[in-house]
């Protein structure tokens, strides 16, 4: 049998010779080979070293073949990551859905407290024909033009889509042809979401200008929904943090703080009351994140619930895509829109989004992570209110500690090879220089030495990730469920790993003034209980009614 397995753990150092090799005709050494082994823990002798070294040099000219093929990086794998664990049945049956969305509702005697208006309370304004899509889009779009600059949260104002569709929106809604509650509804969505129209910058510099000439999935949907397209709205370069090419966006309860990442513009500017909603991302915290530091409610959904498709990639088994609102109702309403199976992603997964009103929550079985909650956390005191109201909404959490016999941060190298292959050709070709982090800590270094990362371990790493989504879901199924801290520990990316939902609110705020969050995890596919445990949470408390004052 030929040394298969080493020959590919090669392609590490192999591609890093491989510019020199193609220009020079160089070929891989038995020495070339001594050096790698060490990276991997192995040992040969000089005549094993001597037999794999024309395989190992053959193998060099495919990689070069592949090098040359030109990939998008909208092709994914062929391989397709599935979160569902063996055994587990989804529940496949639909059932309608109504949301408890407010009868009554009164414009404001000043029209700038739209601003903070719910996407629910404007849905009943507007199907009340108190005011228009067009009257409410201009409205926005006057905010962004006001606020986005101080902000840095705009890539791009889309008025001439916005304003078509208001128009439509006014006209289908006049003719009684009401879509739902998104219907005339203006949001934003991260620039990494594609509109043939308009540039899809990814908020880096070498994509600055870049058109992909197609409408994201996500867009399509809310389309469909009568929701109205206003902005493009920033994310840190390649989807990690808030620093992208046009500057760094900042948090608008705190300008000298940067409203982390990736879903940056989202986050800030629905926090704001620049939009009543937008769409963001996740791969590993970037809904969670930005949506805890400016106090706005983000839902991760399950892996495979959005289409990603006309989205740029980074992780192709990580990748999801989600609302980020300033109310768990929003979340739901705008979720509803955005989910379901799209042949054009093939991650997507056809299951139906359910969500039912409850009068109290005393029927459900939650727990929390206790081990979290004991640590010492900078949101420990707001994170043990947190508890205590959910007790005087009738519940009982019960202490639940996650599994801890498995690596969960060393599967984080999936991630990274993963972004490593999706933008392989910004390192091939010296564009990685052109981004505005090239630190330790940014995409430039982590694309380089994750071309040190082996295909074995990848494998091996996807392979343990199996028992991790087997080990969460013994444990998640067991509740309704789960609270937690939003940091600490291994929770977000053990959970980002196995697909399972998240939803994360306000819940207070820091000593420094910024606001905090406490986070709801659930089991697969069952984001509408998660929407409707914080909906009470959120009926019994202030925060996601409290708003940065610099922007009233």
């Amino acid at each position: 049998m030929r040394n298969t397995g080493l020959l590919i753990m090669l392609l590490a150092l192999i591609s890093v010779h491989c510019t020199k090799n193609e220009k020079t005709g160089d070929q891989i050494s038995t020495k070339d080979i001594a050096v790698t082994e060490k990276l991997f823990g192995l040992e040969f002798i000089k005549a094993e070293r001597d037999s794999m070294l024309q395989g190992v040099n053959s193998n060099l000219e495919s990689y070069r073949k592949i090098h040359d093929f030109s990939l998008e990086n909208k092709i994914p794998p062929a391989l397709v990551f599935n979160p569902i664990p063996p055994g587990f049945q989804p529940d496949l049956q639909s059932r309608p859905v109504q949301w408890p969305i407010p009868v009554k509702v009164s414009m404001p005697e000043d029209i700038n407290e739209l601003a903070f208006y719910s996407v629910a309370e404007l849905s009943a304004l507007i199907r009340n024909r108190q005011i228009s899509s067009m009257e409410l889009t201009r409205f926005f779009i006057e905010r962004l033009e006001k606020y986005s600059d101080t902000l840095q949260c705009l890539v791009t104002l889309t008025p001439e889509v916005a304003l078509e569709q208001a128009r439509m929106a006014d006209e289908e809604i006049s003719q009684g042809g009401y879509r739902g509650p998104l219907h005339g509804i203006p949001y934003g969505i991260k620039d990494l979401f594609a509109h043939p129209d308009y540039p899809t910058s990814w908020g880096a510099m070498p994509f600055k200008d870049q058109v992909i000439n197609e409408k994201a999935a996500v867009i399509r949907k809310l389309e469909d929904a009568g929701a109205v397209m206003v902005a493009k709205l920033t994310l840190g370069a390649l989807a990690m943090g808030d620093v992208w090419y046009g500057g760094k966006t900042r948090n608008p309860w705190n300008m000298e703080q940067g409203s982390s990442g990736s879903s940056a513009g989202s986050a800030a500017a629905t926090a704001a009351g620049l939009l009543p909603f937008a769409i963001g991302t996740e791969t590993w915290g970037s809904i969670v994140s930005p949506s805890n530091r400016c106090g706005v409610t983000g839902l991760r959904p399950t892996f495979g619930r959005v289409s990603r498709a006309g989205a740029m990639a980074l992780s192709w088994s990580m990748d999801k895509g989600g609302p980020i609102c300033r109310s768990a109702l929003d979340c739901g309403i705008v979720f509803q829109a955005i989910t379901g199976h799209d042949p054009a992603d093939p991650s997507t997964l056809d299951v139906p989004f359910n969500y039912a009103s409850m009068k109290d929550l005393s029927s459900l079985k939650i727990a929390y992570l206790s081990f979290l909650f004991n640590d010492d956390q900078d949101n420990r005191e707001n994170d043990s209110l947190s508890l205590e109201t959910f007790k005087k909404l009738g519940i009982q959490p019960e202490k639940l500690d996650l599994p801890d016999s498995i690596p969960v941060e060393a599967l984080a190298l999936i991630l990274d090879t993963e972004a490593a292959a999706a933008f392989d050709d910004l390192t091939r070709s010296k564009q990685d220089d052109l981004l505005m982090r090239q630190g330790r800590n940014a995409w430039p270094n982590y694309f380089r030495q994750s071309r040190f990362i082996p295909a074995v371990e990848y494998i091996q790493a996807n392979r343990i990730r199996s028992l991790l989504i087997n080990k969460v879901n013994e444990l998640v199924r067991e509740y309704d469920v789960i609270i937690s801290p939003t940091f600490g520990g291994d929770q977000m990316l053990m959970t980002n790993l196995t697909g399972h939902p998240c939803l994360v609110m306000p819940n207070g705020f820091t000593e420094h003034g910024s606001p905090a969050s406490i986070c709801l995890l659930g089991n697969l596919f069952e984001e509408g209980t998660l929407i409707e445990v914080a909906r009470h949470y959120q009926l019994a408390t202030e925060f996601e009614d409290q708003h940065p004052p610099c922007f009233q």
